[in-house]
């Protein structure tokens, strides 16, 4: 076996979350940072960052776990080694959190998006970089049982790459939601997404499904100031959702599909509903 490694934590997070269980899994909560004196002076410039990755010590985790489910989003899901997971328990429980770097005074970090509880230890702090991105990874399909946590993980992903929070984008995460619910994981490279509408719900859409031109051609975009539609297909099967009525920003996230957006399904071959 090695020699043991030791790491002195170079921060601690102030949270108003407590315990595990009240933590929010949408990611938009905020928290700070304090940074410990001595490592002050670490902090020079981090503010020309906009994204950093924080890397904290779970001290409530379990560490014997090789292997765990997600029974927190889904129970029906199947057993991984935990090191094909972002679950806490396992044998160094060091996590790794994307945030968004609000602000910064003088030791404190004000962030966004920080998966630990208070009383934290951080034991490390890195800028996001342009080369981090991988716009299309292949990953498993892990599917929160949870509606609401869905849509949040979705909104979550479309506000990362959009960076406005704009009707388009909320019209956007709706769309989303109800292809994932009909075909599952939206970034396959057999799903294909045609949007006809404005910039913001291509740009929003095509971030939420990992959608590229070529290499496979899984997008295609019609610009369109009086449309907003998006096509989904996966072999035969298509869905056709199209914005209908008049909605604004506070009530679209709230009001039944039905009421937003006019459906459609059907099958290429004649066409018929499947």
């Amino acid at each position: 076996m090695q020699d043991a490694i030791f790491i002195n934590p170079v921060g601690i997070v102030r949270s108003d979350y407590k315990n595990t269980k009240t933590l929010p899994l949408s990611g938009q909560h905020q928290a700070q940072i304090e940074i410990f004196p001595q490592y002050a002076e670490a902090l020079h410039r981090v503010e020309d960052n906009s994204h950093l990755w924080v890397l904290s010590w779970f001290h409530l985790a379990p560490r014997h776990r090789l292997s765990n489910t997600l029974g927190k989003y889904n129970p029906t899901l199947p057993e991984y080694g935990v090191f094909g997971l972002r679950t806490p328990g396992r044998p160094n429980p060091i996590a790794l959190s994307l945030v968004r770097l609000l602000s910064v005074k003088e030791n404190i970090l004000y962030v966004e998006g920080l998966d630990a509880v208070d009383q934290t230890h951080v034991i490390d702090i890195k800028p996001y970089k342009e080369s981090d991105t991988i716009f299309s990874p292949l990953t498993p399909f892990i599917y929160p049982l949870d509606k609401k946590h869905r849509v949040n993980k979705i909104f979550k992903q479309a506000l990362a790459h959009h960076q406005e929070e704009c009707l388009a984008l909320r019209m956007a995460v709706r769309m989303a939601a109800m292809a994932q619910e009909e075909f599952g994981h939206l970034n396959t490279p057999d799903l294909k997404v045609s949007v006809k509408g404005s910039a913001c719900l291509a740009d929003s859409l095509q971030g939420i499904t990992r959608a590229r031109l070529a290499n496979p051609a899984r997008f295609h975009f019609i610009a369109s100031d009086t449309t907003s539609q998006s096509t989904w297909q996966k072999a035969d099967r298509v869905l056709v959702i199209e914005a209908h009525g008049q909605v604004d920003l506070a009530s679209i996230m709230a009001l039944p599909d039905k009421e937003i957006f006019l459906i459609n399904r059907y099958q290429t071959q004649g066409r018929s509903t499947y």
